[in-house]
C-alpha cells in the first residue's frame, strides 16, 4: 500500500470549482472531484501554518496550549510512526517555515525530505544593494518583502519556482518508487499563500484593465484599497491558484500512467483558506476565522472502498488526516490522538463527531457542530489571562526572549505530555478578540455569515459543545478564565457573551479609522511606534493604555508603523486608540 498527501497552503475553498467557483480555471481540481470523495464540511483546527501542521503530525489541537512553534519532544508524529512501522516517509515541500525556529522539528521526522528556497521573503539570496522594487500596495517596511524581490529574480521561468521544483521532485519519488510497497509521500507547496506570484500564461486567464501600483501581497488589516485594487489582487491570487491545479495535475497524469490509483491513497487538502476582502478584511489571524479562512477543501481517495464523484457531509477536522494515514497502513492510534481514520466518512459518510474546535492561540476559540457556528471572544478588555506551554522556546521566526524565559515557571503535566512537565510562559497575542465581541451564525441561512445572531438558546448549546471539547483537550485553565467559561460543570445562562458584546460586534463592522478622525498634535497615532518609543512620555502613554502588549513579540515588529496602522490589523480597539491620542495630544 502507498499514501500520497498533495498539501496546498492558504487554499480558499470558494474558489475551487468543485465548491461552486465559476469564474477560476482549475480543471484538475473538477478532475480530482470525479475521482475522490469531496468533503463538503471540513474544518481546519489550529491556525496558522504551523500550528496546523503540528495537528497533521499530532492528531490533536495546539493552539489551546502553544502558539506557532515546533513539534514538542513528548508529541506523537504520525510520520515518524509511519517510519517505526516500516513505511518509507518522504517529504517535498518548498514551505520554508519548516526552517526557521519555528519548525525546525518537523521534517526531521520523515526518512528523507527535500526543500526548494525563495518562496514569501525565504531568506535565500543574499543581495547587499537593494533589488529593483515597483512602486506597490502596501508601502509595507517588512524586510520579507525586500527579500521577496531579491527571491524573484532567480525566478524568471515556470521552471525555476519552487512550486515547479516541488512538484518535479514529488513526482520524481513517485516514479522512482512506484513498483516499491509501503511508502508514504508529502508533496507540499507554499502556494497558493501570498505573494501571489505567477506567470503570464496564468494571468492572461483573469485580463484586467489595472494600471495602479504593483499588488499581490496583501497585509493583513482591513481593507482600505479601492474596488479595482481588491479584484485585481483576486485575479492574482486565482491565476496563482491556476499554477497550483497544472501541479495538481501533474501528479494525477502520474498515477493515471503508473497505475497507481488501484493501491494508492490520495488526500488533497489544505492548511487553511484567506479573507481576498470578504467581511471587509484582508488574510487572516486579526479576525475571527470566518469560513473563507477555516472552513476548507478535502478530496481523499480510498483505493480499498473505491468511492469517487461523490460529496461526504459529516463534519470533519484536520485533526483527522494522520489518523487516516496510520489507518491505511494498519497502525493503532496513540492515546493522546484526538482525531479520527476517515475510512467510514469516505466509504459510507458515517459521522465522526458532533462538533469541531478551531481558533489560533489568544484569539477567539471557535466551534461548529458543521451547519451553527460560534466564536467566543474573551470575557473581557486585556485578553487576559494567557501562557503558553512548551520544552520548545521558539516562535516563528526567533527564540522566546530571555526576559519572558526569567518568568517562565514548571506546569504540572498534562494529559497528552506523557509525564513530562512543561515550561509555563506568558503568552501573548497578535490579535484583540474582545474588538470584535463573540459571534453567532448559521451557515444553513447565512452561508456568507453576514448576519451574525442572537440566540441565547442556540448559544447555549453552542459553549455546552465547546467546552465538552475544551476539557476532552485538557485546555489549560487561563483559557476557560480568558473566555469566561467554567473548567467544570455545567454551563448556564450567565456564560452567554453574544447580548453582552453586542456593541463590540457592531463597532467592528464600522468602516476602518482614518486620520482624520484624530486630534492633529506633534505626537499622534500617525507617527511610527519607533519615535512615539523614543519619547518617555509618550512611551508612558502607550504602556498605560496597551498594558502587557508593550512586552508581547508585537512590539519590536509594530516600531515601522503607526498605532493606526496597528490598529487595522484589530491589535488596538477603537476606543483605546482614540484615549491615547488624546493624551498623546496634551505632550
Amino acid at each position: 500500500m502507498k499514501a500520497i498527501v498533495v498539501m496546498f497552503d492558504t487554499l480558499n475553498r470558494r474558489f475551487l470549482p468543485p465548491y461552486g467557483a465559476e469564474r477560476v480555471h482549475a480543471p484538475n481540481f473538477t478532475r480530482l472531484a470525479g475521482r475522490a470523495a469531496t468533503f463538503d464540511n471540513c474544518y481546519g483546527g489550529s491556525m496558522p501554518c504551523m500550528p496546523a501542521r503540528r495537528e497533521m503530525h499530532t492528531g490533536r489541537h495546539n493552539f489551546l496550549h502553544r502558539g506557532w512553534g515546533p513539534l514538542e519532544p513528548f508529541d506523537d508524529s504520525v510520520p515518524e510512526m509511519l517510519k517505526q512501522n516500516g513505511v518509507y516517509t518522504h517529504l517535498v515541500t518548498d514551505h520554508q517555515h519548516y526552517w526557521c525556529d519555528g519548525g525546525a522539528t518537523y521534517h526531521p521526522r520523515f526518512n528523507t525530505f527535500e526543500f526548494f528556497r525563495g518562496q514569501e521573503g525565504d531568506e535565500w539570496k543574499g543581495h547587499v544593494a537593494d533589488p529593483p522594487m515597483p512602486d506597490a500596495i502596501p508601502r509595507s517596511a517588512n524586510p520579507l518583502r525586500r527579500q521577496d524581490w531579491v527571491n524573484r529574480l532567480y525566478m524568471t521561468e515556470e521552471a525555476d519556482h519552487p512550486q515547479t521544483q516541488t512538484f518535479d521532485a514529488g513526482l520524481h519519488f513517485i516514479r522512482t518508487n512506484h513498483a516499491e510497497d509501503d511508502w508514504f509521500l508529502q508533496i507540499e507547496t507554499f502556494d497558493p499563500h501570498e505573494p501571489f506570484f505567477s506567470y503570464d500564461d496564468y494571468k492572461k486567464l483573469y485580463p484586467d484593465d489595472y494600471d495602479g501600483p504593483h499588488f499581490d501581497w496583501p497585509d493583513y488589516k482591513r481593507v482600505t484599497e479601492t474596488p479595482e485594487q481588491v479584484e485585481h489582487l483576486k485575479n492574482r491570487y486565482m491565476a496563482l491558484l491556476s499554477m497550483c491545479d497544472r501541479s495538481l495535475g501533474r501528479v494525477l497524469d502520474t498515477m493515471d500512467d503508473l497505475g497507481l490509483w488501484d493501491d494508492t491513497l490520495l488526500i488533497v487538502c489544505t492548511d487553511h483558506g484567506l479573507l481576498l476582502g470578504e467581511h471587509d478584511w484582508w488574510g487572516k489571524n486579526a479576525p475571527p476565522f470566518w469560513d473563507e479562512t477555516i472552513h476548507t477543501p478535502l478530496f481523499v481517495w480510498d483505493p480499498r472502498d473505491g468511492v469517487a464523484g461523490e460529496r461526504r457531509a459529516s463534519l470533519v477536522q484536520t485533526i483527522d488526516f494522520g489518523p487516516t494515514l496510520l489507518e491505511f497502513f494498519g497502525i493503532d492510534r496513540t492515546p493522546d490522538m484526538r482525531g479520527v481514520p476517515l475510512r467510514d466518512v469516505v466509504a459510507r459518510d458515517s459521522p465522526v463527531r458532533e462538533a469541531g474546535l478551531f481558533g489560533c492561540f489568544g484569539g477567539h476559540v471557535s466551534v461548529t457542530d458543521g451547519r451553527h457556528v460560534y466564536m467566543r471572544a474573551c470575557a473581557e478588555p486585556g485578553n487576559r489571562p494567557l501562557a503558553e506551554y512548551t520544552l520548545m522556546p521558539t516562535h516563528m521566526r526567533g527564540r522566546i526572549p530571555v526576559e519572558t524565559l526569567r518568568e517562565a515557571t514548571m506546569a504540572d503535566p498534562f494529559t497528552f505530555t506523557k509525564g513530562v512537565s512543561p515550561l509555563r510562559i506568558p503568552g501573548f497575542s497578535y490579535t484583540d478578540p474582545h474588538s470584535f465581541g463573540t459571534l453567532l451564525y448559521d451557515l444553513g441561512n447565512d452561508p456568507q455569515q453576514t448576519s451574525p445572531l442572537i440566540d441565547d438558546d442556540l448559544e447555549l448549546r453552542m459553549i455546552g459543545l465547546m467546552v465538552e471539547l475544551m476539557r476532552a483537550e485538557d485546555a489549560p485553565p487561563e483559557q476557560y478564565e480568558r473566555l469566561g467559561l467554567p473548567p467544570s460543570g455545567p454551563v448556564d445562562a450567565s456564560h452567554l457573551l453574544v447580548r453582552k458584546q453586542w456593541d463590540q460586534v457592531l463597532a467592528s463592522e464600522q468602516p476602518p479609522l482614518t486620520a482624520a478622525q484624530f486630534p492633529t498634535s506633534r505626537l499622534s497615532v500617525t507617527t511610527p511606534t519607533r519615535l512615539l518609543m523614543a519619547e518617555p512620555a509618550a512611551e508612558a502613554v502607550l504602556r498605560r493604555h496597551l498594558g502587557a502588549l508593550m512586552d508581547s513579540p508585537l512590539l519590536p515588529e509594530a516600531m515601522p508603523f503607526s498605532l493606526l496602522e496597528i490598529a487595522e490589523m484589530a491589535v488596538i480597539d477603537r476606543a483605546t486608540l482614540h484615549a491615547i491620542a488624546t493624551d498623546l495630544a496634551h505632550l
